[in-house]
């Protein structure tokens, strides 16, 4: 009873605070303008330590499915995006990472979807994209485009990724960055510098933005 108690509290927890930050932040958006009406489907990267505040950019913005990974803490992530109307594919590089990828494959192809996905998740190491990030992009034929966000003030939690909360009542901004094309034809480690130099740039931006 504890247990399932545990389980339907904490997305509903979260949920609250993603509603009452994402409606008490002013923000706005920097970099490459989200269009709706480009056939191209993406895939969009963001760091596991900036997911807080994804779905608002997720639900309004693009729409696709988020790979969520199969652990524990990533059940309370997948329910609170379900909450939040957001479909979530599960799996990680661990664990049910090649039936995920399948399933994510399948939604560019016969669903027409975007994609998002944490390139350093679930586990690390924090801030460093990881090869089935890039390898899914190429499968997919999805250039990546790096979504950062950051505010004015925020927290730091000391966890693994240094998970990062916005504090309320201040300036928040989403930065889109350089979009990075991968073909099949690319040499692996390049693709994933590419990516991770593109990373790296749309973070710095966001953390220097409000300087």
């Amino acid at each position: 009873m504890k247990d399932r108690l545990i389980i339907w509290l904490v997305p509903h927890l979260i949920k609250l605070i993603y509603l009452f930050l994402v409606n008490t932040i002013r923000w706005q958006i920097a970099g490459r303008p989200f269009d709706p009406d480009d056939p191209q489907r993406n895939l969009y990267a963001f760091w596991h330590a900036r997911m807080l505040m994804i779905p608002r950019l997720s639900r309004d913005i693009w729409h696709g499915y988020m790979l969520i990974s199969s652990h524990r803490d990533g059940g309370f992530i997948a329910d609170t995006m379900h909450l939040l109307g957001i479909e979530t594919v599960r799996g990680s590089s661990t664990r049910g990472g090649a039936r995920a990828m399948l399933k994510m494959l399948r939604a560019v192809k016969d669903e027409n979807r975007h994609l998002a996905i944490t390139p350093d998740g679930p586990k690390g190491p924090r801030e460093v994209v990881q090869k089935g990030t890039v390898q899914l992009a190429i499968k997919g034929g999805l250039p990546i485009i790096p979504v950062c966000y950051a505010t004015k003030r925020h927290w730091r939690i000391n966890s693994w990724d240094h998970f990062y909360i916005p504090q309320p009542f201040t300036r928040g901004v989403f930065v889109f960055g350089e979009v990075v094309s991968v073909s099949p034809d690319d040499n692996l480690d390049e693709a994933l510098s590419s990516a991770q130099q593109a990373m790296d740039q749309a973070q710095n931006r966001a953390d220097h933005f409000f300087d």
